[in-house]
């Protein structure tokens, strides 16, 4: 039987051929190479520019090599643009099916195996690379088992060895030897970061944060010049009128090793005088100027200052901060479930189960957004209420797969049998119990023996209004309830058997034992039964 033909996301048909091939290994006989020009050393504005400039016109190498070389020697713009990555990376990876549908549960289960596993958050920091440079790419591994299709792994690529096109500026084309080629359908994973509008190659955070790489590797470096020179104290040399060339030499060999060397000899008759630095101005211009530099790199990347940095405001600023930081993280895990989606998602079910109107969607969400056990304190509370809720989305939220055809499975246990009312289990609708119990109630309230003080003082006040505790209405109702067809026919006759209302005298005097016995208990006194 033919295989059935599959296009992948872009229209293309597929090459099965190339799958389990490496098309984008590094090699030192091709354009990719792992050598960088490292184009940060001697960074000017001026070649900074150009730089930003070829990156846009459809040369970005030396600006993705400069992004590089900045999360290695810029320490602050390397730690926020990590916590950015590890945020999203740390987020707990789930797979939805598309419906309830045994075939839609089939792809979510098939997925669910497929990518949630161990290596796969590394894999998503590489990816997540994507926010700093504006584009990364991963290439897909596959295995082949039997008619199985799985991926092995994603294998991180150098962004340097791909070109976005300069027709439209978004699509990427492999580097080759022999000229750029188009990327081969289901085997790289593109994702294109969105910390703005616009072509890939200008919305990565790097093209800003650059400027702010450039000014803080000035000030640094003035910063050191100034403290080197600031420790030592300034050196004067004096010599006499008729001081020769070759002992004006000496003298000036004399200082300098002072400032190395901390050592030197001279004439009798030179002399030599060290003078102590003191600063005039503001001694901290250097490190106001890297700091601010150091905020305005948290606010580019997180959005905000007061996680990283220490400034005034205390713990409400931070945890205002923090919300914003949680917005970013939030768009940055869309962002990469969408790419997930079709770079992966839809290539693994194609080859595995054929193409479909709807696939398994993949979501980033923090594990503590809501707890399991609220969850399902909220399925007991509202399923019984009438809440629908998809059998396979709670398989999904707990981990399971689903059930196999003839696999054993956990049942709830059988409920308890209840006696029929009014059968021989039920000691209430044995008459002879029934009229025990009416005995004892009997003697309670003549003797008070078995009854307590309220029982007493409840008694007696029904009786005196002319109403009869020991009637026979609950063996009345208990015969009703046996006879009645179901609940609704019970309630039918029970409100026939009650008839009427309690005297008016009688919920009165209740009334008062009550508040009478309200009363004793909180000033802890005994209870009148005569009141």
């Amino acid at each position: 039987m033919p295989e059935t033909r599959i296009l992948d996301q872009y229209g293309r048909p597929i090459e099965r051929g190339k799958l389990t091939e490496e098309l984008a290994a590094p090699s030192l006989r091709s354009v990719r190479q792992v050598i960088s020009d490292h184009p940060e050393a001697g960074l000017t504005p001026a070649r900074l520019a150009r730089l930003l400039l070829d990156a846009e016109q459809g040369e970005p190498t030396a600006y993705l090599e400069l992004a590089e070389a900045m999360e290695e020697k810029y320490p602050h713009y390397a730690a926020v643009v990590g916590v950015r990555k590890r945020a999203v990376a740390g987020l707990e990876l789930q797979v939805e099916a598309a419906s309830d549908a045994a075939d839609d549960v089939k792809a979510a289960d098939l997925v669910r195996e497929a990518v949630v596993r161990d290596g796969i958050e590394d894999e998503l920091i590489d990816l997540l690379d994507g926010i700093a440079k504006g584009y990364a790419v991963a290439e897909i591994i596959w295995r082949q088992e039997a008619r199985a299709w799985w991926p092995e792994r994603l294998e991180w690529r150098d962004p340097r060895w791909f070109r976005p096109s300069i027709e439209d500026g978004t699509t990427l084309l492999l580097r080759d030897i022999a000229g750029d080629l188009p990327l081969a359908p289901f085997k790289f994973i593109t994702h294109h970061a969105r910390a703005k509008s616009g072509i890939p190659i200008r919305a990565g955070l790097a093209r800003a944060a650059a400027w702010l790489y450039l000014f803080q590797n000035f000030g640094l470096k003035d910063w050191i010049v100034f403290a080197e020179t600031f420790g030592h104290p300034i050196r004067i040399g004096r010599y006499d009128a008729g001081a020769s060339a070759e002992d004006r030499k000496v003298l000036l060999n004399a200082v300098s090793a002072i400032g190395t060397d901390m050592a030197g000899i001279v004439p009798r008759s030179m002399e030599i005088e060290l003078i102590e630095a003191k600063l005039a101005g503001n001694i901290d211009l250097f490190e106001r100027l890297c700091a601010y530099l150091d905020q305005q790199a948290s606010k580019l990347v997180l959005g905000q200052t007061a996680t990283t940095d220490a400034i005034a405001g205390g713990h409400a600023v931070g945890r205002v901060h923090d919300d914003v930081r949680e917005d970013i993280r939030d768009a940055d895990a869309r962002q990469l479930c969408a790419t997930l989606a079709r770079d992966l998602v839809k290539p693994l079910v194609d080859l595995n189960l054929g193409p479909r109107r709807a696939y398994p969607r993949m979501r980033l969400v923090a594990p503590d957004d809501i707890p399991l056990d609220k969850r399902i304190d909220g399925l007991k509370t509202f399923v019984p209420m009438g809440l629908k809720v998809q059998m396979s989305e709670i398989r999904d939220m707990l981990g399971f797969a689903d059930p196999d055809e003839g696999a054993e499975l956990l049942v709830a246990p059988a409920p308890q049998a209840v006696p029929p009312p009014g059968g021989t289990d039920d000691p209430a609708a044995d008459p002879a119990e029934t009229a025990a119990r009416r005995d004892r109630l009997t003697t309670a309230a003549a003797t008070g023996a078995e009854a307590d003080m309220l029982d007493n003082l409840a008694i007696a006040a029904l009786e005196s209004e002319g109403y009869d505790p020991l009637s026979d209405l609950v063996a009345d109702a208990l015969g009703e309830l046996a006879e009645a067809d179901d609940f609704d026919d019970f309630e039918r006759r029970l409100r026939r058997l009650v008839g009427g209302e309690p005297p008016d005298g009688a919920v009165e005097r209740l009334g008062d034992i009550l508040f009478q016995a309200k009363l004793a208990g909180r000033i802890g006194v005994g209870l009148d039964e005569d009141a």
